[in-house]
């Protein structure tokens, strides 16, 4: 799981140092073998719908795997949501629009990993 951390802190690099003080919010998910990809495509739908229902995302961005190295610990989707500050997350989290989409999530997740930071130049 740290590799696969490492992995992704590299990978985002870049956009860390154009951010200048933005607050960042990285969703990685692994599904359950089970999981059909009409439910996964529902995720990502659902995930890809947050932005024009809470006002305060800024930016976001997603897409699965791709790693070389084969250090992401199983975990096949990535969702990069960007805020202007912290506050924009604690409005996010408890919002009815996300936690919609957790419902539809759920049941098909097998394990998460979420970072937050705040973007350092």
């Amino acid at each position: 799981m740290l590799k696969a951390l490492i992995t992704a802190t590299l990978m985002l690099s870049s956009a860390i140092s154009q951010a200048g003080g933005e607050f960042r919010h990285v969703v990685m998910f692994k599904f359950k073998d089970t999981a059909t990809p009409a439910q996964v495509a529902a995720v990502e739908k659902a995930f890809g719908e947050l932005p024009s229902k809470i006002d305060t995302v800024v930016a976001y961005e997603w897409g699965t795997s791709e790693s070389v190295e084969g250090m992401n610990d199983g975990l096949t989707h990535c969702f990069f949501v960007t805020f202007k500050d912290k506050a924009g997350l604690e409005t996010y989290i408890p919002h009815p629009a996300h936690a919609a989409f957790k419902e539809i999530l759920i049941p098909i997740l097998d394990k998460a990993l979420v970072f937050d930071y705040t973007a350092k130049d």
